[in-house]
């Protein structure tokens, strides 16, 4: 989340305030940039923990310590760090599918090491399989976030503490119709998201104790408010289904430089520029607010996929990237997979994701559901042949179709091996087991 916010985390400064006429006309504009495909970018979320002791909460002075020594390293990414310590990578936009593996590779590599120096190692599960959410970072943003979040259960809590993820981001596609226009893109995210979820599925554990999720992580962004996690409703077109979306959801919080952020109870941002108060919002006010949404897929310009758990291997990050962008990109995958996908719609039914019943099943049944498995067949098909087309190399070719033939083509998804890997005694005490194939 620390990406997530924007670069100012105070109150605006002085400018004129929002109408609501100039907040539609604002969100529309910005929502989806048009235009061939051509940038993928890539954001990382990883558990930090002991090398050798996992099970061992890190100290927030080692974690602290560890921050310091990461921030002086000379990355191409930006680093932030999550409420509860946990590590995010967030590439630049990148030129092409390989321009962003080898620069993100790079940065892993200097990370790891330098980890390594103190005996810590980012680790890639969905879900803190051990330790209870504890909160490190006390800031506004942060405590106005527990505090809206805390109304609705303990889910907030989980999933800003001991969560973590594979963020892929793509280009919103071509204004025209067609396998790269942005309105075929948008629903393709919603259908082939569920798959993703399904295939990429690693959290299965909470608390020491196994969950009767797959993803545990998508089952917390699905539990965690009322509004907030949820995509637009699909009857509207797009840019006017996002926009509404982002009226209508309550503000999370109202920054102020004098005291702590309010957190109000169910004003939308649309009834806060019709009332003004406690002040009236300005432009500031409506780019943080849409930082405060988790929708599945966020339009920011561009698209951010937001559905995949954090995968474990040390180049384990890069199947979900390679598929999702070779999918998403190749107009010949594109045009299938759509084909491939859009019968799933029956299943999710009129709920939005991630609480239809499409996504509550990947969720809770990864490829155990047979007609997850039958998309996610086709869909690890048709990325294995477009990756050529794209430039892939063949170290990455290989570890999409190692996985592909560990899992996918076998109906199972990385969590049905964590409960070997993460038992007691196990090779999952070290962190060697999340070593996996380099590129």
């Amino acid at each position: 989340m620390s990406s997530d916010t924007p670069g100012d985390h105070g109150p605006p400064g002085q400018a004129p305030p929002l109408v609501e006429d100039e907040a539609e006309d604002l969100l529309r504009c910005i929502c989806f940039k048009t235009g061939p495909p051509r940038t993928v970018g890539v954001e990382l979320e990883w558990l930090i923990h002991h090398r050798d002791q996992p099970r061992v909460p890190v100290p927030h002075h080692r974690l602290d310590a560890a921050a310091d020594i990461l921030r002086a390293l000379p990355l191409s990414a930006a680093l932030t760090f999550e409420p509860g310590g946990q590590l995010e990578l967030s590439s630049r936009p990148a030129g092409s599918l390989m321009a962003c593996i080898d620069a993100t590779a790079a940065d892993l590599t200097a990370v790891r090491d330098a980890l390594d120096q103190v005996d810590l190692a980012p680790v890639g599960l969905g879900v803190d399989p051990w330790h209870p959410p504890r909160r490190l970072l006390h800031e506004p943003r942060y405590d106005a976030m527990e505090i809206s979040f805390d109304r609705s259960g303990p889910a907030g809590r989980a999933m800003m503490c001991t969560t973590a993820s594979v963020q892929v981001c793509l280009d919103a596609g071509e204004e025209e119709p067609g396998p790269l226009g942005y309105g075929r893109r948008w629903q393709l995210s919603h259908l082939l998201g569920a798959v993703l979820v399904a295939a990429f599925a690693n959290s299965p554990f909470q608390y020491g104790r196994p969950t009767r999720w797959r993803s545990t992580r998508q089952s917390l962004w699905a539990d965690l408010d009322p509004w907030r996690s949820l995509a637009p409703p699909g009857c509207l077109p797009p840019r006017d289904a996002w926009a509404t979306h982002v009226l209508d959801t309550p503000v999370m919080c109202i920054r102020d430089d004098e005291g702590p952020w309010a957190v109000p109870d169910g004003l939308t941002f649309r009834d806060w520029i019709r009332t003004g108060t406690p002040r009236p919002p300005v432009r500031a006010d409506l780019d943080y607010h849409i930082s405060t949404l988790f929708p599945p897929v966020r339009p920011r310009g561009h698209l951010e996929l937001r559905m995949i758990d954090a995968q474990h291997g040390a180049d384990g990050w890069l199947v979900p990237l390679a598929v999702t962008t070779a999918l998403f990109d190749d107009p010949e995958a594109a045009e299938t997979v759509y084909r491939t996908v859009k019968p799933l719609a029956e299943t999710a039914g009129p709920r939005p994701a991630p609480r239809n019943p499409l996504w509550v099943g990947a969720a809770r049944d990864g490829l155990t559901d047979p007609e997850l498995r039958s998309a996610a067949v086709t869909c690890f098909e048709l990325a294995l042949e477009a990756l050529p087309r794209m430039g892939a190399t063949t170290a990455v070719q290989e570890a999409v179709a190692d996985f592909n033939d560990r899992f996918v083509a076998r109906g199972r998804c990385p969590a049905d091996d964590l409960p070997e890997l993460l038992a007691p005694g196990s090779a999952g005490d070290s962190g060697h087991h999340f070593e996996g194939p380099r590129t």
